[in-house]
């Protein structure tokens, strides 16, 4: 496929995409809805309610009010421990997606500019710095994350943030995401392309959301050719 306008630099959300954790996620937020509000979140619900947003967006949709900083910060704590916990004990799933690392190392060899933008919060972004070595791809200091001033998606704020950090306009940039809140956040930040990773739903799950570029099922399918790769580099 030839392109007459190229991307120049690259934004992936994280969890899904990058690291296909989804089902941790479920379960940690399956277990704790039900101390929440005493029911399981539906399928409906995790997807429309829980990826891309902030655990206090969950946590206020779970008990219908606005919620004390003090619960935020219990529960959140909680919940995230169980979650890196799951993680370590899952060492055979715990390793970035498929041909992430090729594709990582692709960019890093041609210069290309790239970030993570991720709801995650700190201590979650740090434990995936140290465990996956993202160092070897990433400048840390670019990362963005959830830090309490920064909007959950879908508002875009997340994925402007992350273009001006590489120092791009949000045209000019890919996003890559999994899910409908993170996709909806790229499209009002005004991104050049947005490509689906389906990595826990079906492709036919993102046939059906208007204004992707692309869906892909690992990252050795991601077409590398919107990138314009300089000779010599």
């Amino acid at each position: 496929m030839g392109y007459d306008y190229f991307m120049q630099g690259i934004i992936f959300d994280f969890n899904g995409t990058l690291y296909w954790d989804s089902k941790l996620h479920y379960e940690a937020w399956r277990e704790f809805s039900k101390i929440l509000r005493g029911t399981e979140f539906s399928d409906e619900e995790m997807r429309d309610k829980m990826f891309g947003h902030t655990n206090e967006d969950i946590i206020e949709y779970a008990i219908g009010k606005k919620p004390s900083k003090e619960m935020v910060e219990k529960y959140a704590y909680e919940k995230e421990s169980l979650y890196r916990k799951r993680c370590l004990s899952d060492p055979k799933n715990f390793k970035l997606a498929p041909g992430a690392e090729e594709f990582l190392d692709f960019l890093k060899e041609n210069n290309i500019p790239r970030t993570i933008a991720t709801m995650s919060e700190r201590d979650n972004v740090e434990f995936y710095i140290k465990e996956f070595h993202l160092e070897n791809w990433f400048d840390i200091d670019k990362i963005v994350y959830s830090d309490g001033t920064i909007p959950g998606k879908p508002a875009p704020d997340i994925f402007m943030i992350a273009a001006e950090k590489i120092g791009l306009n949000p045209k000019d940039c890919v996003v890559v995401e999994d899910a409908i809140a993170g996709i909806n956040s790229a499209k009002s930040a005004g991104i050049g392309k947005i490509i689906a990773i389906a990595s826990l739903e079906p492709i036919g799950f993102y046939e059906k959301i208007d204004g992707l570029d692309g869906i892909i099922k690992n990252f050795d399918e991601f077409d590398r050719t919107m990138f314009k790769i300089k000779s010599g580099v």
